[in-house]
């Protein structure tokens, strides 16, 4: 995977302040597009998956949700250095995975209605960024094919999208290998596939460290799996300590249970050892 420059990594998390996305183009390497694609396919035809039940999610689009837990082709995407570059910027570097999932729009799917990720969460509008989506593009995302519709600088709004209300929305293209991001109260929604092709996308959406994420990552993934994680996969994945004191067992950074050594101390810890530095100065 390309490295990113500093000018470049800034110029991101701007867009992702005033307009509240930014595509990162030539972003997922081919062998790993043909690894991923390679899986959902495997995916489908073993759980014999098909299309969703709700005019939200799609009928006539493929979902796999919790993705962590089927493949380890997966386990490449949330850990990826291009992306945390950025968001780890706009949110924290204790943020957190929310959630991994596949969305393919079928042949024939309709727009979804605009929403916003993160607004069940009851916070005033409009509010600093508590999570970050992406969508990892493994097939072209076009007008024609249902790509990501957007309304640029929403996330600053007051207000959130009525549901099923029409609104004048740009249309976020982007050859595959790309990744969109976008901030969590930006209004968005997929687009139509009018085309009679699938249009396969990754979304990998993350939440900064005190915000509870979507997907349950630590009894939705079996054990021995988790343990199979690099650390930072397991951080995210909620074997972590937001702030030295949320989510602790206790007074253990969970990661303990996975094998691996604490390395940093929590909060209380941290103090004590703060309160006797002067003394052994």
């Amino acid at each position: 995977m390309r490295q990113m420059s500093e000018q470049e990594q800034s110029r991101h998390v701007n867009d992702m302040k005033e307009k509240g996305y930014t595509i990162l183009e030539d972003a997922i390497p081919r062998d790993l597009m043909k690894e991923l694609k390679e899986a959902l396919a495997e995916i489908e035809e073993t759980h014999k998956l098909g299309y969703s039940k709700t005019a939200f999610e799609g009928t006539r689009t493929v979902r796999i949700y919790n993705l962590l837990a089927y493949h380890r082709a997966f386990e490449k995407i949330p850990v990826s250095p291009l992306v945390l570059s950025v968001v780890e910027k706009v949110l924290d570097q204790e943020l957190q995975l929310s959630s991994l999932s596949a969305i393919c729009l079928g042949p024939d799917q309709e727009s979804q209605p605009l929403h916003g990720d993160s607004q069940m969460i009851p916070l005033p509008r409009p509010h600093l960024p508590i999570a970050v989506n992406s969508m990892w593009a493994l097939s072209d995302f076009t007008e024609e094919n249902g790509a990501t519709r957007i309304v640029p600088g929403s996330h600053l709004f007051d207000h959130n999208p009525e549901y099923d209300k029409q609104y004048e929305t740009e249309c976020a293209e982007m050859p595959a290998g790309s990744i969109l991001l976008w901030n969590s109260a930006l209004w968005h929604g997929g687009g139509a596939n009018k085309t009679d092709q699938r249009r396969d996308g990754i979304a990998c959406y993350y939440c900064a460290g005190w915000v509870r994420p979507q997907e349950n990552q630590q009894l939705g993934i079996p054990a021995d799996r988790l343990k199979a994680f690099p650390r930072r996969l397991q951080e995210l994945c909620s074997f972590s300590v937001y702030q030295g004191v949320y989510g602790h067992i206790d007074n253990k950074d969970p990661i303990h249970l996975l094998g691996r050594e604490q390395t940093r101390d929590l909060l209380w810890q941290a103090s004590e050892r703060r309160k006797k530095e002067p003394e052994n100065a």
